[in-house]
């Protein structure tokens, strides 16, 4: 199987954790062939999508872990899959990725997840389709809307539409003080939509991302534990991985979207769940493979494989 990457440069993952990696090192163990590309790799030329792709070779070794061969220009519909890993922000740079790849599908190239997915699903916005699971939110610019949320429900989340990582998240209370240079930054002076939504006390007990694969739960999910004094479970801002069983309620979500998720090309979804509550449904490069794997036993990078090799055959 010839499988190519986009990925963000290699130079910068980290290994131990990163789910990129992850999927790679199943693949090889498995017989396949590995390229990489950037997002800047891709491009349309006399008619058809092509990219420099460079073979990579994983070592084995902790730190130089990879060797790389010299990029060749390649046409993506030569490659078995390929997979778009490239993380946030989701930019206009990135909103052009996806025309690519969507031109590269309708020249044969498998493309997963499906770009016209990814667009479609902005991992913030995308939950008012499952209104159902999620908590008190709005979507706005405008600051009356924003106020008025935040004074009928006392303790709220702001966020951008685009961030990762937990970039940018603003809890506030009524009585903050810095309400409005907080709405006028995050909005940019009413230039920029976000969203608001009613904090979770459950936070505590840890954000947790839930992942589907090849319209499936994943058994174990990972919970994020906010580090003493922080409001963010993202472990990159500095939260503790623990993984658990999925809940009831967990594995009810999880089943209620999987299945419309995956018809539309969706073959690997990361939501986040906080108490009983569905907070995002990440689509970009859904993370945590590793530490769930580490945890439990569970080989997820090996359910990934074996749902790509289902979805190609």
């Amino acid at each position: 199987m010839k499988l190519a990457f986009i990925v963000d440069p290699l130079d910068e993952f980290k290994i131990y954790k990163d789910t990129s990696y992850a999927m790679m090192r199943e693949a090889a163990a498995r017989g396949g062939a590995l390229y990489t590309l950037q997002q800047a790799d891709i491009f349309w030329r006399k008619h058809r999508v092509s990219g420099f792709a460079a073979r990579l070779h994983l070592t084995g070794d902790k730190d130089a872990w990879y060797r790389s061969e010299a990029a060749a220009e390649t046409d993506l519909a030569q490659f078995d899959a390929v997979i778009m890993r490239k993380d946030p922000p989701f930019d206009m740079e990135y909103v052009y990725s996806t025309y690519l790849l969507e031109a590269a599908e309708s020249q044969g190239a498998r493309v997963f997840n499906r770009p016209r997915a990814i667009r479609d699903h902005n991992e913030k916005m995308a939950i008012a389709r499952y209104a159902q699971f999620i908590t008190p939110t709005v979507v706005t610019r405008l600051d009356n809307v924003l106020r008025d949320f935040l004074a009928e429900h006392g303790d709220v989340i702001f966020k951008p539409l685009d961030g990762m990582g937990g970039s940018s998240i603003f809890r506030v209370r009524k009585d903050d003080p810095n309400i409005s240079v907080i709405i006028e930054t995050l909005t940019q002076l009413g230039a920029r939509t976000i969203m608001a939504q009613r904090y979770l006390p459950e936070i505590i007990d840890g954000d947790k991302r839930v992942l589907l694969i090849g319209g499936k739960p994943v058994p174990f999910c990972l919970a994020r534990i906010p580090m003493a004094g922080e409001t963010r479970g993202n472990l990159a801002a500095g939260g503790t991985g623990v993984a658990r069983e999925l809940t009831p309620r967990d594995r009810e979500i999880a089943e209620a979207l999987a299945p419309a998720l995956h018809a539309q090309g969706l073959l690997v979804v990361g939501l986040d769940v906080i108490g009983s509550c569905l907070t995002e449904i990440n689509v970009t490069s859904p993370t945590c493979f590793q530490e769930i794997t580490q945890q439990t036993g569970c080989n997820v990078a090996g359910l990934f494989m074996d749902a790509l090799t289902a979805e190609l055959k």
